[in-house]
Parts: C-alpha cells; sequence; structure tokens
C-alpha cells in the first residue's frame, strides 16, 4: 500500500488542480443562496501602486529605546488590484498570480475578471468598496467576494497592506497603526482617481463607500468606521512603540474626526481586538456608521463571546447585524479557497499551509457563497437604496428553525419562515441578529 504523506498531497493537489482548472475563486455551488450568484456585468482587474507620503516609520522605531523627539518618517508604498465593471466585448487574461501564506510559492488563480480590461461607460457612477486583508494576508485573499461584488455593479479596491502581507510580514505595531489610516488613504487616492480628469472618472462614486476588513482589517474597519480603542491598548509594551497607536485612541482628537463622511457602512469578518483590551463599551460607542459582523462560533483567534460577538453587542450607536456561522472558525466566510500548492506541511511556518484559508467543519466555497450573499443584500441596500435586498436580511435569527411552508402556486403560506434565497432544506448551521441603536 503506498504511503501518503504531506509532502506527495502536492502534487497530487496539483493534478487535480490541473484537471478542474488551476484554484478557481468564482465557484458557485448547487445550494449558493440567491444573491450569491454572479452578476449580469462583465468584470476587470487592475493593479495600482500607490504612496503614501510622510508616515511615522514604525519598524524603524525600537521599542525599548527611550523615545524620540521626532519619530522617524518615511513615504509609505501600497500596491491595490482593483476589480470593477468592464466594457461590453473586453478582454484579457482571467488569471491572477498571487503569493501562498508561506511567503515564496507564487500560485495562478482563476476567475472571471479579465485583467487590464476597459472599464465600463456609466452615466450613474458605482458604489466603491475597500477591502482590507488580515495579519498576515494580501490583496487576493478575498478576491472571491471583490470579484463578485464587481459583477453587480461595483468598484472594489483591495489593499495590500505593507508589513502586514505574506512576503512583508513584520512588527505587529505598524500594522495595528497603519491599518485604518491604509484604508482612508486608499479611499482618498480612489476619489481622485474617479474625479473629473482622473483616470477613472465618472466609473465610481467615492463619496458612497462601503469597508470590508477580515480579522485585522476587521479592527481596522472598525476604527475607520469611528471605534475607538482603550488607552490600555495603547500603552501595550507589544503594540503601537511609544504610544503611536494614540491617534487611534477614542476621545483623542485625531479619531473623533471619524468617520469619514464618504463611508456609508462597514463589514468586518471576524475582528480581532476584543479578545486583548483593544475595545471597551465607550469606544464601540463611537462607530458613527451601520457595521454587519460575521463570525465563526468557534473562532479561535479572535473569540467568539468574548470577541466578536461582544464587539456587536457593545456597538451601540447604530443599526448593526452580527451573522453566525455555527462551529466555524476564524476563516468563516472571508478566505478564497486553499490553492491546491498550499497542500502541505510548512517546517518554516510549522504547520499545513492550507489551514490559513479553510475551516475545520465548513466547506470554504460554502461559507464563501453565503458570504456573497449576505454581504450583496448589505450593500445593495446601504450603498444603492436596493428595498428588494433589504427583505433578505428579514429573518427568523436561528436558521435551522426556519419552516418550508408553501402552497402549490409557489407562493408562502403565512407559517413560511424558511430564509429568504436559500433553496428547501439549505438554510442550516446559521444565525443572523440584528441590533437597534440604543
Amino acid at each position: 500500500m503506498m504511503d501518503i504523506t504531506a509532502k506527495t498531497l502536492v502534487p497530487l493537489a496539483l493534478l487535480a488542480a490541473g484537471a478542474a482548472g488551476a484554484n478557481p475563486i468564482d465557484t458557485q455551488l448547487p445550494n449558493a443562496p440567491a444573491l450569491a450568484a454572479y452578476g449580469a456585468l462583465p468584470v476587470g482587474v487592475r493593479q495600482l501602486e500607490m504612496i503614501n507620503p510622510d508616515q511615522i516609520d514604525i519598524l524603524a522605531i525600537d521599542p525599548a529605546a527611550e523615545k524620540p523627539a521626532e519619530f522617524p518618517r518615511y513615504d509609505r508604498p501600497l500596491t491595490v488590484e482593483m476589480w470593477y465593471p468592464a466594457a461590453d466585448g473586453a478582454e484579457g487574461s482571467t488569471e491572477l498570480r498571487a503569493y501562498l501564506r508561506d511567503g515564496t510559492t507564487e500560485v495562478t488563480l482563476t476567475g472571471k475578471a479579465m485583467r487590464d480590461a476597459a472599464p465600463a461607460a456609466t452615466d450613474t457612477p458605482y458604489p466603491l468598496v475597500i477591502i482590507s486583508h488580515g495579519y498576515p494576508g494580501n490583496r487576493f485573499l478575498l478576491s472571491h467576494l471583490a470579484e463578485n461584488l464587481a459583477s453587480k455593479g461595483y468598484v472594489v479596491a483591495s489593499i495590500d497592506h505593507t508589513d502586514s502581507t505574506y512576503r512583508t510580514q513584520a512588527a505587529f505595531g505598524s500594522t495595528l497603526v497603519n491599518r485604518s489610516l491604509d484604508q482612508l488613504f486608499v479611499l482618498e487616492e480612489m476619489a481622485g482617481k474617479a474625479a473629473e480628469g482622473g483616470e477613472f472618472a465618472g466609473l465610481f462614486d467615492a463619496g458612497n463607500t462601503g469597508i470590508i476588513g477580515y480579522s485585522m482589517g476587521g479592527y481596522g474597519a472598525v476604527i475607520t468606521a469611528g471605534g475607538g480603542v482603550t488607552e490600555a491598548s495603547v500603552d501595550y509594551s507589544w503594540g503601537g512603540p511609544h504610544g503611536t497607536l494614540g491617534i487611534h485612541q477614542a476621545g483623542s482628537d485625531t479619531h473623533n474626526a471619524l468617520p469619514d463622511p464618504r463611508i456609508k457602512t462597514a463589514v468586518a469578518f471576524g475582528p480581532w481586538g476584543m479578545n486583548t483590551g483593544f475595545w471597551d463599551a465607550a469606544g464601540l460607542a463611537g462607530v458613527q456608521i451601520p457595521v454587519f459582523y460575521i463570525a465563526g462560533s468557534q473562532d479561535d483567534t479572535s473569540l467568539y463571546d468574548n470577541g466578536i460577538r461582544a464587539m456587536w453587542e457593545n456597538t451601540s450607536s447604530v443599526e448593526t447585524a452580527l451573522l453566525t456561522y455555527t462551529n466555524g472558525g476564524h476563516n468563516a466566510g472571508a478566505p478564497m479557497p486553499a490553492p491546491a500548492e498550499s497542500y502541505y506541511f510548512s517546517e518554516d511556518k510549522g504547520f499545513n499551509i492550507s489551514e490559513h484559508y479553510a475551516d475545520p467543519v465548513w466547506d470554504t466555497a460554502r461559507m464563501n457563497n453565503i458570504a456573497q450573499h449576505f454581504v450583496t443584500a448589505w450593500l445593495d441596500q446601504r450603498l444603492k437604496g436596493d428595498a428588494e435586498a433589504a427583505s433578505y436580511l428579514e429573518l427568523v435569527e436561528d436558521s435551522n428553525a426556519g419552516v418550508w411552508s408553501m402552497n402549490e402556486d409557489g407562493t408562502e403560506k403565512e407559517d413560511h419562515t424558511h430564509w429568504k434565497g436559500f433553496a428547501q432544506g439549505t438554510a442550516k448551521g446559521l444565525v443572523y441578529e440584528v441590533k437597534a441603536p440604543e
């Protein structure tokens, strides 16, 4: 009998991927809920390079040394991947090149977006969505969601956060300080590109923007939405050196200037920080735009009851919602399916690289389809004013408790409470809760 080890799984996985198309990000399962389906618009994708000048150079600060009279500064580079509705008849490669969690292996992802395709001509600018990955991550980690949204009439800018990608991972303090700053800078840069005379003039409306963040991206999105971190977290020795995180502290002048009025809503997958004292009720009361929290009930990174759920419960000033994948972990909904090349044990990292993308219980494509459905409904309601989309969010809390009760003509009976958009028997293992402002 052949001994199949972790090392032999890589070529076997590659053979399987080659037969089915390399690492698809656009899988739509037969049980995908209705709004997960791709929209009617062709999609383009292109890479943008941005430089945020004169930023504090967190990596150049020695936290063990005396606080300098002035912090060292640098011009901070950011790479952004932009997905957008493309012109009819546009052409281009539908492959993406991305690095794995190991930081060394470059792989091919496949989807529907066409590289450098001509943008669509539109009389009505599309809403803008900014995506912010975890620590570490990269701009392709949520590519399944970015591409899906673009097909429905959104322009999506997904950020590679310097010092926080698989290839640039560095001191955690840089991520803590820079994450929200990066999001706001990219918003400003994208606004310029959409303005009269800009590269994408008239394509999208930066004044109608949503933020999507995963893990540390979710942490940043909550700050950008108006949530202020605690004084204790500013003083952590392992955090932002010499109080540099203070710009995000609740009550500070810099933080009181948030949120940017162009940002209308935020989606936070597995946001980090409540479990380590970065958030409290006072700080989260500062959130001023609707936030949709998405979590796995067994998240062992951000935690659930004392982590994400507690963040949701303490976000008190605005309408919020919480979608829970029962028994899902930290990867619930956000990361793309594990590329075939990731199925190996890395001696350097000390774990199987595929674990960075996968969930112990849920199928990733299934989680992605559910996230695509709910995020579409949430953004369509808040960025497009779509009342029909809102009806997909009027649900009994526990999906398992929903009742399928239909008339012969296909209309719903009075006792029908099955989750809208989910085929009969497919709304299982999920909880959706909403909370009005206090």
